[in-house]
């Protein structure tokens, strides 16, 4: 199939390969170059890098309305756009281009987590599942007939990294098998169901700092679901934020003043008292510093039992 493809993070690099193993892609869509790095030098999106490596034209328009860009895709005759994490609004004009129309790929298992952030948001309401959905797109958000789906248990030990991984390189897989239907004609859309709405918000930073005074298991999502990036994290009394990264709730009950510093497990994670619970933080990354494990934390402080873990950091 002649495609264009169209998205911008890391994400979606994994299904411009996959679909570029068996289709011809015409095109490549991005957002445009961002200062990034020590430097602030200009750096292609991650989707327009990998674009460009496999020598596919790739453009940056900062919208889709113009008619110059739709007349551009008109002339580029694809039989269909393939949008992954792209980053804009695709207007009526384009979504009528493609002969089988424009093929989203999602992060979620759709109705739920529409929206902008659905593998943090999943993980931080505590969902025991996730997955990819391929849909059928339209004007509105999320919401065209779905394709076909796949699914992935969340475990305790996810992060938004680990999870975000993994969906990528099943949203390839989703895609390679959709595509593979639309052309032999074996698909039938089925209308997203009114139940089971959910919107996945953009993280906003105010989120980030962490507040032990809510039970230890929303905590522990919460935390979970913004690792690595933003993370959570607590402000020290040198004035600097200290990322907690990665957590579990434990079921020993604790009657301490939420962020008490409680000792460590035996594996040397940082204990401390949240609202019901105690909290068991594993992995921390104290600021100007590496990402590292909790036990390697302690080995170089010490800390007082009793005390906040905020005034001591």
């Amino acid at each position: 199939m002649r495609l264009i493809f169209m998205g911008s993070p890391d994400f979606a690099v994994p299904s411009l390969h996959q679909l570029a193993l068996k289709h011809q892609i015409i095109s490549v869509y991005s957002q445009p170059p961002r200062a990034s790095g020590r430097g602030m030098a200009e750096r292609l999106t991650p989707v327009a890098q990998a674009a460009t490596d496999l020598g596919i034209p790739t453009f940056w328009p900062l919208s889709l309305k113009e008619a110059d860009i739709q007349n551009r895709i008109i002339a580029d005759a694809p039989d269909a756009i393939i949008v992954v994490a792209y980053g804009l609004l695709l207007p009526q004009a384009v979504l009528d281009i493609p002969k089988f129309g424009c093929i989203n790929g999602h992060a979620s298992l759709l109705p739920r987590w529409r929206g902008a952030a659905p593998i943090q948001r999943a993980i931080e309401a505590g969902d025991s599942q996730s997955g990819i959905t391929t849909m059928q797109m339209e004007a509105g958000l999320d919401t065209g007939p779905m394709l076909l789906h796949q699914t992935t248990d969340i475990s305790l030990a996810d992060t938004a990294r680990s999870l975000h991984d993994r969906l990528a390189d099943m949203t390839a897989d989703c895609l390679a098998k959709t595509l593979e239907a639309v052309s032999d004609n074996t698909l039938t859309p089925a209308a997203q169901p009114y139940e089971g709405i959910t919107y996945a918000s953009k993280i906003n930073t105010s989120e980030t700092e962490i507040d032990f005074a809510i039970p230890a298991a929303m905590l522990a999502n919460k935390i979970r679901a913004f690792s690595p990036v933003p993370g959570c994290w607590i402000l020290g009394q040198s004035g600097k934020r200290m990322k907690m990264l990665h957590a579990f709730a434990t079921s020993t009950a604790t009657s301490a003043t939420p962020g008490t510093y409680l000792g460590s497990s035996e594996d040397g994670s940082i204990l401390v008292a949240a609202a019901d619970n105690i909290l068991q933080i594993s992995e921390i990354q104290p600021a100007g510093k590496k990402r590292m494990f909790a036990r390697d934390f302690l080995n170089g402080r010490a800390l007082t039992l009793g005390q906040l873990l905020a005034e001591q950091v």
